[in-house]
């Protein structure tokens, strides 16, 4: 199984017990959807390594209990702590209409609906705060905030994902002279007149 075929479910967090079970946090927006799993996939040394479970026990949080097959002492299960859990991108529930994964829609077109076409996806960055949409725009990278009320929804047909920019967040992009420009210019005029 390829890794590019798949979505991070979560991780490993610690072991639990004696007899080679391990805690999971499953880091997906509904985790109840994937308690009754028949087996994942566990990176390890950049591969994926399918795991069999034969008990899981929901806990509170996106926390479960997991006993994997063939994994029978905690030596065994301290080798599985940290590991990513991974399932194919075929396992992921289904999107009512105008939904999508953050993997659906790269390369999508990006329209606004008060600018119009603006750039398309590039990439979905995870940030402490929130998460952030990358977008090729005039030549460099713009970022867009992931919200409900700016990520409007997706036409997977004709390629495209309507947006509404949080006002001025385009005007920050367009405006002549960036901050660093600024900078290198001063930088330029304190070594001109340095020289004098």
């Amino acid at each position: 199984m390829n890794i590019d075929d798949c979505f991070l479910l979560g991780y490993i967090v610690k072991t639990h017990g004696t007899r080679g079970q391990v805690v999971a946090f499953f880091d997906v927006d509904h985790p109840e959807d994937y308690d009754d799993l028949e087996s994942v996939f566990l990176e390890q040394g950049g591969r994926l390594i399918p795991f069999f479970i034969d008990v899981m026990e929901p806990q509170q949080k996106g926390r479960f209990i997991i006993q994997f097959e063939d994994i029978n002492t905690m030596e065994q299960a301290e080798k599985l702590r940290n590991a990513a859990l991974y399932l194919p991108l075929n396992e992921l529930p289904e999107l009512e209409e105008g939904q999508f994964y953050f993997h659906d829609v790269i390369g999508y077109k990006v329209v606004d609906q008060n600018h119009g076409e603006l750039g398309t996806v590039k990439d979905f960055y995870d940030m402490p705060q929130q998460q952030l949409m990358a977008m090729d725009y005039m030549n460099q990278e713009m970022l867009i905030p992931v919200m409900d009320e700016t990520m409007l929804r997706a036409d997977h047909e004709a390629k495209v994902l309507h947006v509404h920019l949080p006002e001025g967040l385009l005007e920050v992009y367009t405006q002549p002279g960036t901050p660093d420009e600024a900078d290198d210019e001063d930088q330029e005029e304190t070594e001109e007149n340095n020289a004098h």
